[in-house]
């Protein structure tokens, strides 16, 4: 086990052992009644926040208490601050479950996307406590349209509705019986929508970067990059004599990781902390005017960032799969991607619109990066009107459930 996954394993072990301690069933009681929102992790939490912000507005009565079952999540979003209470969700058995409703008693429950609990959604639906899942996508190879699935199925029967994103899912979910489901889409468009509009008006300082891309004509914002990502992109640098800047946002920003990049980049990075840090606007934009790589050594950061480039790649594709693309396709940028994107719907969708490519290789990459650079305009205008097509899904869900 790598020293950053034994981290996390150490934080939820941590996390775990003290989910319905007196301290934590104490803030359960505390928040009876509340509407109880699961978000497995930091990306299905983005997904359930434009719920969690219109009901803050419509219905500002009702406390909230979100949980996470990941380390990452619960520590990135503890002190979020539309929450009533953020705690973990102890561990999914049937006593846990039993005593984790019994303190809470939400008046409402909301599962994220791929959120499915047997033993709490039983206790909920045996105590008559409406709850939904939204954001939900289904596929003909999940465990519930199997052969042996038939007791996965039943808990689905659990939900009082299911919002998904697509009409396939509806109708897979109808062939197998479940009927209480409705086709919304998918809250992330959104957000995205929201972070764009407050990353416009943010007086947050991202002047090094801005200074970094200023008269650079051609700028490539590479997000949530891995070492297979990043050799690609380094080839490619290579042969651009010069033209193209990078910014690249690595998904893990650990010692090992920025030494690795370091050592690929030599001589031609700088990192965003080193300029950020420096006193000298003068010695700042000397070094920034030579650079070609800024690699952003700092969290939290990139959806923002994707606003200075002319092109975006995502990184991911040649691992477990591709990252958040709607995150750079809101801005209007064309984007780029690995092979393994096929699990995620909105990058099936820009490829669809003509505002993405997936590459395999690096001549693949060379050519799409091109033409991405080449048409960035046209293919950018499509990226933004996919986005804008798909927005939506919030005022859907929030109206079903909670009413206008």
């Amino acid at each position: 086990m790598s020293k950053e996954n034994n981290h996390k394993f150490k934080t939820w072990f941590r996390g775990q052992r003290e989910t319905l301690n007196a301290e934590h069933k104490a803030i359960l009681e505390a928040n009876r009644g509340a509407v109880w929102i699961h978000a497995a992790s930091v990306g299905e939490f983005e997904q359930a926040r434009p719920l969690i912000e219109q009901l803050k507005i419509h219905n500002s009565q009702f406390k909230i208490v979100v949980t996470f079952f990941s380390p990452s999540g619960y520590e990135a979003r503890k002190n979020y601050e539309l929450a009533d209470a953020v705690l973990y969700l102890p561990f999914a058995t049937r006593r846990k479950a039993k005593k984790f409703i019994e303190a809470l008693q939400p008046s409402i429950a909301i599962f994220v996307k791929y959120e499915f609990w047997p033993a709490y959604l039983k206790q909920l639906k045996k105590r008559g406590i409406p709850t939904y899942s939204i954001s939900a996508i289904f596929r003909p190879t999940q465990r519930f349209f199997h052969w042996y699935g038939a007791s996965a199925r039943r808990v689905l029967k659990c939900f009082t509705h299911l919002y998904v994103q697509d009409e396939a899912s509806r109708r897979l979910l109808a062939e197998h019986g479940i009927h209480e489901c409705t086709v919304a889409g998918d809250t992330r468009f959104d957000r995205v929508a929201q972070v764009q509009r407050d990353h416009i008006q943010s007086t947050k300082d991202l002047t090094p970067i801005a200074q970094f891309v200023d008269e650079a004509n051609e700028v490539l914002v590479a997000g949530s990059t891995w070492p297979e990502d990043e050799e690609l992109l380094e080839a490619y640098l290579k042969n651009t004599d010069g033209r193209v800047k990078l910014i690249l946002v690595p998904h893990e920003i650990n010692e090992d990781h920025l030494h690795r990049i370091f050592n690929l980049f030599q001589g031609r990075m700088v990192s965003y902390s080193t300029i950020h840090a420096m006193p000298s606007n003068m010695s700042r934009l000397n070094i920034l005017h030579h650079a070609q790589v800024m690699v952003i050594d700092t969290m939290g950061l990139l959806s923002s960032i994707y606003r200075f480039g002319l092109v975006a790649y995502i990184g991911g594709g040649f691992g477990v799969g591709i990252h958040n693309t709607i995150e750079a396709a809101v801005y209007g940028v064309p984007v780029v991607f690995g092979p393994n994107y096929h699990h995620f719907r909105e990058a099936q969708g820009l490829i669809d619109a003509g505002a993405a490519r997936s590459i395999k290789n690096y001549s693949e990459l060379e050519a799409a990066l091109n033409t991405a650079f080449e048409q960035h305009e046209t293919i950018g205008a499509k990226a933004a009107a996919y986005v804008e097509s798909e927005k939506g899904a919030t005022a859907k869900i929030y109206e079903q459930i909670f009413g206008k």
